[in-house]
């Protein structure tokens, strides 16, 4: 006899809802990844005359075909402008590996764009492990919007801080040794969509600290018991992930990292304290 869970459904149907959800993430991923290698972005400007004013200008974005100015070459083009130090270029040492650099782009693209559906496929999936309540109960603003805010600000500090910090210290560093620097284009890719992605997802640290308690799968004091545990692993991976042994750019994965998990802390004990309070 196959198990139930405490959903009502069987082990064998979990796991087909689940590749199920899955299949749909991956569908909205393709969808977006071809969009971005076949169409490109550009404005466009009309000049309108009109009694009051001669100089009124409508500037609007227009999408077109174009496999050789599409999306993703044209988010290369952005990164590789803000994110380069002065004096470094890209190369390609193979055939290919640009248009394989733009697949990783667009994919980075697919999965920044499909945040929302898989925010929505995820929160579904573990519904039936909360409380009645929480799933009836302001659901969007409580995981939606704070899981996207958060993913969000986390591409933000990495792109803005971390990558420009990074590239440049260890651009200097080689300079400092008469190094003349060139990077395979696909190694600047692999390496800003490594930290782009992995800042993204370290910021929904709260997000899942709060969900694993809703589900009650820990008790509240966990995460405060554990804390000097987190902050031992988050050290250690900080200094796995960065490519320097320098100890300075280990902090700017580390830092952050231990600020979410006191975040989530925080929240985890003022959503417990609401609980006990209406329990009372």
């Amino acid at each position: 006899m196959i198990a139930k869970l405490s959903s009502g459904m069987s082990v064998k149907e979990h796991f087909s809802e689940l590749r199920s959800r899955i299949l749909r993430i991956a569908i909205i991923i393709i969808i977006f990844i071809i969009f971005c290698i076949t169409f490109g972005i550009s404005l466009y400007s009309i000049k309108i005359d009109s009694f009051y004013t001669t100089d009124n200008v409508i500037t609007f974005p227009i999408i077109y075909p174009d496999p050789f100015n599409n999306i993703a070459i044209q988010t290369t083009t952005f990164m590789k402008l803000m994110l380069l130090p002065p004096g470094v270029d890209l190369i390609q040492t193979a055939p290919g590996q640009a248009f394989v650099a733009q697949i990783y782009v667009a994919s980075l693209i697919g999965i920044t764009s499909s945040i929302p559906l898989i925010i929505k496929e995820f929160y579904e999936f573990l519904s039936p492990a909360l409380e009645e309540k929480e799933k009836k109960k302001n659901k969007l603003l409580k995981i939606f919007i704070p899981t996207v805010g958060l993913f969000a600000s986390g591409i933000v500090f990495s792109f803005l801080i971390v990558i420009p910090f990074t590239l440049d210290f260890l651009y200097k560093y080689g300079e400092a040794i008469g190094v003349e620097t060139f990077l395979n284009i696909n190694d600047f890719i692999s390496f800003v969509l490594q930290f782009l992605l992995g800042f993204g997802i370290a910021f929904q640290l709260p997000v899942i600290m709060y969900i694993i308690s809703l589900s009650e799968i820990v008790d509240n004091d966990f995460w405060k018991k554990n804390l000097r545990y987190a902050i031992i692993i988050f050290i250690i991976f900080g200094a796995v992930i960065t490519p320097d042994g320098s100890g300075v750019t280990m902090w700017f994965i580390s830092a952050p990292m231990i600020l979410l998990y006191i975040s989530g802390i925080f929240v985890v004990r003022i959503k417990s304290r609401k609980n006990y309070y209406k329990k009372t």
